[in-house]
C-alpha cells in the first residue's frame, strides 16, 4: 500500500471532494446567488449600453439629417443672394445708364437752348444793323412826301404781313 495513498495529490484530491460533498450546498448557493447576480449586473449593463448606443446612432442620424438640411439651406440662400445680387446689379446698371442718359439729353437742351439764344441775338443785331443801315440810306435818299407815302403803304400791308407770320 505504498501507492496511491501515500501521495500528497490523492488527500488533496479526497479532501477537496469531501469538502464539497458536506459544504457545497451551504457554499455553492452564495456563489451561485453572486454569479447570478453579477451576471444579471451585466446584463442590465449590457442592455443599457445597447440603449445608449442605439440612442447615440439616432442622434448621430438626427444630426447627419440636421446638417445636410442646413447644407442644402445654405446653397439654397448663397443662390438667392447670389441671384439677388445679380438683379441688384443689372438694376443699379440700368439706372446709371438712365441717368447718363438723362444727362446727356439735359445737356443737348441746353446747348439747343444757347443755339437758339445765340441765334436770335445774332438775328436781332442784324436786323439792328440793317434798321441802321436803312435809317441811313433813306434818310439821305428819301424826301417828306415819299417817306409819309412808304409809311401809308407800310401802314396798309401791315395785316397782310401779320397774317403771313403768324401761319
Amino acid at each position: 500500500m505504498s501507492g496511491i495513498f501515500h501521495e500528497a495529490g490523492f488527500w488533496v484530491a479526497v479532501s477537496f471532494v469531501l469538502f464539497f460533498v458536506f459544504f457545497g450546498r451551504k457554499v455553492w448557493a452564495p456563489i451561485t446567488t453572486i454569479l447570478d447576480s453579477r451576471a444579471a449586473r451585466i446584463r442590465h449593463e449590457l442592455d443599457e449600453s445597447a440603449q445608449l448606443r442605439r440612442e447615440a446612432e439616432q442622434m448621430l442620424e438626427d444630426a447627419t439629417r440636421e446638417r445636410e438640411q442646413a447644407l442644402v439651406e445654405a446653397k439654397t440662400m448663397v443662390e438667392q443672394s447670389l441671384h439677388h445680387a445679380a438683379v441688384l446689379a443689372e438694376k443699379a446698371r440700368a439706372e446709371a445708364e438712365a441717368a447718363v442718359e438723362r444727362h446727356e439729353q439735359m445737356a443737348r437742351d441746353r446747348i439747343a437752348a444757347v443755339e437758339r439764344a445765340a441765334i436770335k441775338e445774332v438775328r436781332q443785331a442784324a436786323v439792328d444793323v440793317a434798321i441802321e443801315a436803312a435809317r441811313g440810306v433813306l434818310g439821305q435818299s428819301l424826301d417828306q412826301q415819299k417817306a409819309e407815302a412808304l409809311v401809308d403803304q407800310a401802314i396798309a400791308n401791315l395785316p397782310t404781313a401779320l397774317a403771313r407770320r403768324a401761319a
